[in-house]
């Protein structure tokens, strides 16, 4: 990944209803969420909702597609792990086991 390109993803995600509906997008799986489900789970009118939609869809860090009159969005998990590779490139001096993610066994994503 270029900088300016982690330098957008983290852009978009540094703003609170951006970075809880990409969490709500990432914990949805690929399959992802109609825009409407989003904006009730978030309590976030959907214009609004659609604005965020729009710059982390900008960012590259979600897909949308059309299926009948709604608008299915998900989480981009390639731009996801590519961020975080380049967050962790050059991790730890050395020893790379500190860098590994602190997610419970429990937790890992099975569709990622």
């Amino acid at each position: 990944m270029e900088i300016k390109a982690a330098v957008t993803a983290l852009s978009a995600l540094a703003q609170e209803t951006r970075l809880a509906a990409y969490r709500v997008l990432v914990a949805a799986g690929q399959q992802g969420l109609p825009a409407g489900e989003i904006a009730a789970e978030l309590n976030v009118p959907p214009a609004t909702l659609s604005f965020h939609l729009k710059e982390l869809a900008h960012a590259g860090l979600v897909t949308s597609r059309s299926e009948g009159r709604f608008v299915i969005y998900a989480a981009d998990y390639a731009a996801m792990n590519g961020l975080i590779g380049f967050l962790s490139e050059e991790c730890c001096a050395g020893q790379p086991e500190l860098c590994l993610p602190a997610i419970h066994p429990a937790k890992v994503c099975k569709t990622c």
